[in-house]
């Protein structure tokens, strides 16, 4: 469940992002974590049933979370505000 906690959490925050600079990189990047948050709950269910192919099916989902290359968008920003997502452009 905490795979999906952070899969979900990082593409709110994709989203977010997007919302604010337009940016299409954290577009593709919130479609990608839709997607791949939605095979981590699958996994995440299976794994109740069959722990070793469900926790495949998370790790394939995780896989899928990852993010290419991205634009900068945090110059001078703290921490907690790239962990939120508030860009400085």
């Amino acid at each position: 469940m905490l795979a999906y906690l952070v899969v979900l959490f990082l593409t709110l925050r994709d989203i977010r992002i997007y919302r604010r600079t337009g940016l299409a990189s954290y577009r593709k990047g919130a479609f990608k974590g839709l997607m791949a948050s939605t095979v981590v709950l699958v996994g995440t269910l299976l794994t109740t049933l069959f722990p070793n192919p469900g926790l495949l099916i998370v790790f394939i989902g995780l896989f899928i979370n990852r993010k290419g290359i991205r634009e900068k968008v945090f110059r001078d920003a703290g921490t907690i505000d790239r962990l939120l997502g508030k860009t400085d452009i």
